[in-house]
């Protein structure tokens, strides 16, 4: 079986600068050694490329450092860093979580003993402040994910909101995630417009094993209140954009990039 090169991208700003040290721990201590890191500046530089510098990231032949200047938030980052990815897999690393040491091994594993799947993921499991691991049960068992299951499962109303995976996590094939226009323009809600849309388009691969820690800290995103009123709406919209894509042929990589 070949093995495969991943472009890992990670989307940084100066608040998550800290966060960089550990992520770059995990991604160090990979059994899946054929990585390289784009990382991508939103805003003001100095801090993350200090924090880079101090824990040996920065020197690396295999980290790639971009910066735009201005605050973008996290889709434009991301799609900027996704446009010096080359690599057949691409693996999303927000700043301030973490990848399990066989994370990179596994889903490329996957992707490569399913050609026709647009995308792999495993579980997440919550890092907690004090230092533990949280797991969560998913509504999914492992093996494919047929197109549009990950839609069905999805549970979007007032009284639950739920995902059946956790869409920071995931590993894309590079030709997939441009053929969708990489993450979404939308608040919050980047990687799941993304994630629902891909899943209407083409089958995944659910790995029964934990791939991803997700940092759970007061500084995060999704922990800050926002005025933001267009949540609804925009869940709408995904929906709305799953359904048109459902009707379309299933996609098929036609690169050769497998």
């Amino acid at each position: 079986m070949p093995i495969m090169q991943v472009n890992v991208v990670t989307a940084v700003h100066a608040p998550y600068a800290a966060f960089l040290a550990p992520v770059w721990a995990s991604l160090r201590s990979q059994t899946h050694e054929q990585w390289n890191w784009l990382v991508q500046i939103d805003g003001p530089p100095e801090a993350v490329t200090a924090a880079m510098a101090k824990c040996g990231a920065l020197p690396d032949p295999r980290v790639h450092v971009a910066a735009h200047g201005t605050v973008e938030g996290p889709a434009v980052t991301r799609n900027l860093a996704l446009s010096r990815a080359t690599a057949p897999f691409v693996q999303n690393v927000d700043a301030d979580d973490e990848l399990e040491r066989d994370a990179l091994a596994q889903l490329t594993q996957a992707l490569t003993l399913h050609p026709d799947a647009g995308f792999a993921v495993g579980r997440a499991r919550d890092l907690l402040p004090t230092g533990e691991m949280r797991d969560h049960a998913l509504p999914l068992t492992a093996g494919i994910l047929p197109r549009g299951i990950l839609l069905d499962r999805w549970r979007s109303t007032k009284d639950e909101y739920r995902l059946p995976v956790h869409p920071a996590g995931v590993m894309w094939r590079r030709t997939l995630l441009l053929s969708m226009g990489g993450w979404a323009a939308l608040h919050g809600m980047e990687d799941t417009g993304l994630l629902m849309a891909a899943s209407a388009a083409a089958h995944g691969v659910l790995l029964d094993a934990s791939t991803l820690r997700y940092r759970k800290h007061p500084a995060q995103r999704s922990a800050q209140f926002s005025k933001f009123t267009g949540g609804g709406a925009q869940i709408d919209l995904i929906r709305q954009r799953a359904k048109v894509l459902m009707t379309y042929p299933v996609w098929s990589d036609q690169s050769g990039e497998h």
